[in-house]
């Protein structure tokens, strides 16, 4: 995919921040800004074919599927990796192995998120009170 060079101007305390920010990340001023658009742009888009896939399947599930798909989460174990690599990548920076560990993780960890509210909003949609969901780890 081709890229497109820009000049951006930045205010003096977001430029602080982003390059405070690199710093603690050991990565450069560029990936973090690049980060931080990426994160901000429509990602409806890039949703994948089995995740489509996936959500769309919902629809067809009974309550009872649907609560526990509301109250899955990733094992403890999981969420602990997960939290490890992050301070590690804030600390002193990640190996590409870990990197991609990372980010499997989050691959996981945002498919989780987003099939729980998916089960949430149909379970709402069918006139269940889901309150007691967002109180589920």
């Amino acid at each position: 995919m081709p890229a497109h060079a820009i000049t951006l101007e930045l205010p003096e305390t977001l430029y602080r921040r982003f390059r405070q920010r690199s710093e603690w990340t050991h990565r450069s001023l560029e990936t973090e800004i690049l980060d931080a658009v990426a994160a901000g742009a429509s990602v409806e888009d890039e949703l994948s074919p089995d995740l489509v896939e996936a959500i769309e399947a919902l629809q067809t599930l009974d309550d009872e599927e649907l609560w526990r798909l509301g109250k899955e989460a990733m094992s403890r174990e999981v969420s602990e990796e997960l939290e490890a690599l992050h301070f590690k990548q804030r600390d002193e920076g990640l190996n590409p192995s870990e990197d991609a560990t990372r980010a499997r993780l989050m691959h996981e960890y945002e498919r989780t998120m987003l099939i729980r509210a998916q089960a949430a909003k149909l379970l709402k949609d069918r006139g269940h009170d889901v309150s007691g969901l967002l109180a589920t780890r």
